[in-house]
């Protein structure tokens, strides 16, 4: 525990993360109780700073939070008009139909989105009901009251990169909640360190990640198709790597072209940015992105265990929300939809126990509403597809993950039962010796790009001196085992 003294302010709600799970937990909070005191904190310098843009949306989470949301100008026009799954090869491309496609896979009814300007519309939602939401403000600790969750430290700045407080340091404010509320996104600093601290995981699948890597393009207006939605697999991952790629016709003659690669791969020379950069050199994307130029660039984990590596999502105190816990649909590459319905289900819980009296207990309540509402639904369903992948590789899981996904959808029970995942990520890699480095194409400067000149266009700033908050629990590792091996 920190010994620094600093002020403290109360409130009834703390949530941490301006993502859509923060917001609509927030939202709905007033909704229900307009005289509750809640605050929202965001580590962007603005609400959306942090939001990877281009997604697709399914629309059901926010039907549930402000059902009215067309009439108040929600940035949610782009209607999905075209829906596609394509098998790349080195040169070629073969279109799966979608007639054998589950039904849980089609995206009619779901809309193209930045989803960082779906969350600047939910902060207004927000601030108007009364909600304070503090952007530029990170938590870096959580507050505790013995076993409980009391509240967060926010806004402290200025320590040394060996997390000493150096000449400018401040020590930040703690602000204390009857409920706090984690919403941070997948590999939150505060969600590792309550699923460390209260051993959240036991008894559930080990989390397995992705790595998502995107670019917003504009293209040329004659080659614009507005509302098509375009998901390969295939070339260039091969066997090498479990994977895919999307591509969103959204607004304005833009494109969001992104790019997954599941971290479970053997080869430990694979480079999944050099796997995205040389993906568009393929002709189907080459020729879509010829003449147009690159506006943005980001990445992001995903949280890719499903229904399986769900953590137990309560403590005294405090929520895991979202892809905190980890609510990512993989096959539909979406989560914003559960993430919104865990900060809803969170807020009906935590608003009925402070109506009660009650405070800094364990909200069971959510828990149950996770794993029994329109949540476990939408996971149980394809809980099956990655695993699948993991040990079939990419055509057994389309078979064997298909079958079982449309058993669930028709008779709400999935054949194969539920498969474990089985190992971390990290135990999947093997050494080096068994494998050739990969002779990855230089970039062009045109279709791909250099990581560093990438960065750039993430319109990311970070002071030099300030720590790192990646830690090593062991230094030694990279040199004496990572490197060699």
């Amino acid at each position: 525990m920190s010994t620094i003294e600093r002020e403290s302010m109360e409130f009834d709600v703390v949530i941490v993360g301006a993502g859509p799970a923060g917001l609509s937990a927030a939202i709905r909070l007033k909704q229900i109780d307009p005289d509750l005191n809640v605050v929202v904190l965001e580590k962007g310098s603005e609400v959306g700073a942090h939001i990877l843009s281009g997604a697709v949306l399914d629309p059901v989470g926010l039907n549930a939070l402000i059902p009215d949301w067309k009439d108040k100008g929600a940035p949610v026009k782009t209607a999905v008009t075209s829906d596609s799954f394509v098998v790349l090869g080195p040169a070629g491309s073969a279109r799966i139909p979608n007639w054998p496609m589950p039904r849980l896979m089609s995206n009619h009814g779901n809309y193209i989105v930045s989803m960082g300007n779906v969350c600047r519309w939910l902060a207004t939602q927000a601030e108007e009901l009364g909600v304070e939401i503090f952007p530029g403000m990170a938590a870096s600790e959580l507050v505790m009251d013995g076993d409980r969750v009391a509240g967060v430290v926010a806004g402290e700045m200025g320590r040394n990169p060996d997390g000493t407080p150096g000449p400018s340091y401040e020590p930040g404010m703690e602000l204390r909640g009857k409920y706090v509320m984690i919403a941070e996104g997948v590999r939150g600093s505060l969600a590792k360190q309550l699923i460390e601290r209260y051993d959240l995981s036991a008894g559930h699948e080990p989390q397995k990640f992705g790595i998502g890597m995107k670019e917003i393009w504009e293209i040329d207006p004659a080659k614009h198709k507005e509302g098509t939605v375009v998901h390969t697999m295939g070339w260039p991952l091969g066997k090498n790597a479990g994977g895919g790629s999307f591509i969103y016709h959204a607004e304005n003659n833009q494109v969001f072209i992104g790019f997954v690669v599941h971290l479970n791969y053997e080869n430990p020379y694979l480079y999944p940015y050099a796997e995205f950069q040389r993906f568009k050199h393929h002709p189907m994307v080459a020729e879509l992105l010829e003449g147009g130029k690159r506006v943005a660039y980001g990445a992001r984990a995903i949280s890719e265990g499903g229904w399986q590596s769900l953590p137990k999502m309560t403590v005294p105190g405090a929520l895991l929300l979202g892809c905190s816990a980890g609510m990512v649909n993989v096959p539909r590459i979406k989560g914003n939809h559960n993430a919104m319905l865990s900060g809803i289900a969170a807020a009906n819980a935590a608003a009925a126990a402070i109506a009660a009296g009650r405070e800094g207990d364990e909200l069971v309540e959510y828990e149950q509403d996770v794993r029994t509402g329109l949540i476990a639904h939408d996971l149980k369903r394809v809980r099956n597809v990655k695993p699948a992948w993991s040990r079939t590789g990419m055509m057994g899981s389309l078979m064997l993950g298909g079958m079982d996904m449309w058993v669930a959808s028709l008779f709400n029970r999935n054949i194969l039962r539920t498969w474990k995942h089985g190992k971390t990520d990290a135990a999947a890699t093997r050494p080096a010796k068994n494998y050739r480095p990969i002779d990855y194409p230089k970039p062009d400067g045109k279709l791909s790009f250099d990581r560093l000149t990438n960065v750039a266009f993430s319109f990311t700033n970070h002071e030099e001196s300030q720590p790192c908050h990646l830690k090593l629990k062991d230094p030694t590792v990279p040199i004496r085992v990572n490197l060699p091996e």
